[in-house]
């Protein structure tokens, strides 16, 4: 979890930041008493949730939350402030909380649990995915996972593309081999592929990542830490990363992309 905080005045953004340490002492959390600074943060890398004080000299805490729902308009915002007199902005922005002052752990804590949007913890992901420029997949400590047949990795790529859509043998069939014919041959081969590739993940204990059922599959999205889905979550970092190529070895990807 990714938190941005800001306050213009010192002593209040040093209580903010204990207040922050203390309600989710994991968290990643940078404090800034410039604006300006907070938002080319948040331009450049993103952020889950940001903590904004309401009353600063120059911009306030209102106007800095609208550059940043233009920046990533799923961004938690939280308002912290003395005064109420905001509550009314702060529904229209649809932020995901506001706090008074003075800032306590217990506050946090009951604004963290009712974000507007959700938080999925990435530390719980089994396999980190790289869909932006060639296809690769990732151990957390990131060991280049191998796969014993190219095809097999291809398959696992296109059920990431699908993004945890349930794919039937046929669905998969189409895209891997396009206008070749599906009979009982290419029905055979296929399920050596999908063997090869469910004995690759078993080796390194992921084979969770992908739900099978009778004549089809897809991949757990929860388990997965992929620049794709963080870029369909208008993530800036994986927006800042895509460089118009998308699993760039395959044919079918070239078109399956979509414009988001």
């Amino acid at each position: 979890m990714k938190i941005l905080a800001v306050d213009d005045e010192q002593l209040a953004l040093e209580m903010l930041v204990e207040a922050i340490e203390e309600a989710v002492p994991d968290a990643e959390l940078k404090a800034f008493r410039k604006q300006s600074e907070l938002l080319e943060e948040a331009t450049a890398n993103g952020c889950d949730i940001a903590f904004l004080d309401i009353h600063m000299r120059g911009i306030n805490g209102v106007e800095l939350a609208k550059k940043l729902k233009e920046v990533n308009p799923k961004m938690n915002i939280i308002f912290v402030t003395g005064y109420d007199e905001y509550t009314g902005d702060a529904l229209r922005l649809r932020a995901s909380g506001y706090v008074m002052k003075p800032v306590t752990k217990e506050k946090l804590e009951a604004e963290l649990k009712e974000l507007r949007f959700p938080i999925v913890p990435k530390s719980d992901a089994l396999l980190k995915v790289q869909c932006f420029g060639n296809f690769d997949v990732f151990t957390p400590d990131g060991t280049p996972v191998h796969f014993e047949r190219s095809k097999s990795k291809e398959v696992f790529a296109y059920l990431v593309h699908r993004h945890g859509s349930s794919c039937t043998v046929k669905e998969i069939a189409a895209a891997l081999f396009e206008d070749e014919p599906y009979d009982l041959k290419q029905q055979a081969y296929l399920q050596k592929i999908f063997s090869a590739m469910m004995k690759s993940l078993k080796k390194i204990g992921c084979e969770r990542v992908v739900n099978k059922s009778y004549n089809s599959m897809s991949v757990n999205v929860s388990l997965l830490d992929c620049d794709y889905y963080r870029f369909a979550e208008l993530d800036a970092g994986a927006v800042n990363a895509y460089q118009s190529e998308y699993m760039s070895q395959y044919y079918w990807a070239d078109f399956m992309f979509e414009d988001f």
